[in-house]
C-alpha cells in the first residue's frame, strides 16, 4: 500500500447534510471539479413544471429528460451560487431551490427512466477523474468503484434549521415548521424508494455533522482523504 490523493470521491447524505457546502469547499481545495448531481434532477423536475408535464406523468417526463440540455457549470454571476445551472441555456440556477420545485424533486428522481439517462451522463463525468460528486446514491450506483466515499449526516432537527436559514438568507419567505415537514418528506421518499435508495455505501466513512461546524467537518473529511491508501 502506498500514500495517494483519491481521485474520484464521492460524497452523499440526506438533505441539509451538509453534501453541497463540504463537496464545494473540498474540490476547490484539492483543484478538483465539484458535481453536485442533484441538480439534474431539480432541473428536470423545474423544467416539467415550466412545461405544464403532470409531474405523475412517468412517460412524459422520462421523455423530457432525454432530450433536456443541462449544462453545470463554474459561477457566471458573484451572488453566493457555487456553480450555475443551464436548462436549454436558461439560468435556472436559483429557480431549481424553489418550494414548488422541492416539492416535487423526489418524486421526479424516483422514476426508472428519468434516473438511467442522468445517472449515464454523471458516471460519464466522474470517470473523467480529479472530481468530487455529491448527492445520494453517488457510492452506490453512480461511482460504486470511487476512490473514497463519504456519507454525512445530521439529526432531522438541525438539517431542518440549516434549510431554513438558507431560505432567510436568501431573503425567501419561511416558515420552520413547514421546513421541517418538507425535509422529513424528502427524508422519507429518498430512503423509501426501491430504486437506489437513500443508505451509505458499504464502504462509506460516515460523518455526522450534528453537532459540528462547516471547518470541523471539512478537518474530517480531509482527515479522509490524507490517509487515503492505494493499492
Amino acid at each position: 500500500m502506498r500514500l495517494a490523493r483519491p481521485l474520484t470521491i464521492a460524497i452523499d447524505g440526506p438533505a441539509a447534510s451538509g453534501k453541497s457546502t463540504i463537496g464545494a469547499l473540498l474540490a476547490e481545495r484539492l483543484g478538483y471539479v465539484y458535481f453536485d448531481t442533484g441538480v439534474m434532477y431539480r432541473a428536470v423536475a423545474w423544467m416539467a413544471l415550466k412545461r405544464g408535464i403532470a409531474i405523475g406523468d412517468e412517460y412524459g417526463v422520462t421523455e423530457l429528460t432525454r432530450t433536456l440540455k443541462i449544462e453545470v457549470i463554474r459561477p457566471t454571476v458573484d451572488d453566493g451560487r457555487q456553480y450555475t445551472v443551464l436548462a436549454e441555456g436558461e439560468d435556472i440556477t436559483w429557480d431549481i431551490r424553489r418550494d414548488d420545485v422541492n416539492a416535487v424533486v423526489s418524486p421526479v428522481s424516483t422514476y426508472l427512466g428519468v434516473r438511467e439517462a442522468l445517472v449515464d451522463q454523471q458516471r460519464r463525468i466522474g470517470q473523467a477523474g480529479r472530481i468530487v460528486m455529491v448527492g445520494r446514491d453517488i457510492g452506490t450506483v453512480v461511482l460504486p468503484d470511487a476512490d473514497l466515499k463519504v456519507y454525512l449526516d445530521a439529526t432531522l432537527d438541525q438539517r431542518a434549521r440549516r434549510r431554513y436559514r438558507e431560505m432567510v438568507a436568501r431573503g425567501e419567505e419561511a416558515d420552520y415548521a413547514e421546513v421541517r415537514a418538507s425535509v422529513q418528506r424528502r427524508d422519507e421518499i429518498d430512503s423509501g424508494r426501491a430504486l437506489s435508495p437513500l443508505r451509505p455505501a458499504d464502504d462509506a466513512h460516515i460523518v455526522d455533522t450534528t453537532c459540528l461546524s462547516i471547518a470541523q467537518v471539512m478537518e474530517q473529511v480531509q482527515a479522509l482523504v490524507d490517509g487515503y491508501k492505494e493499492a
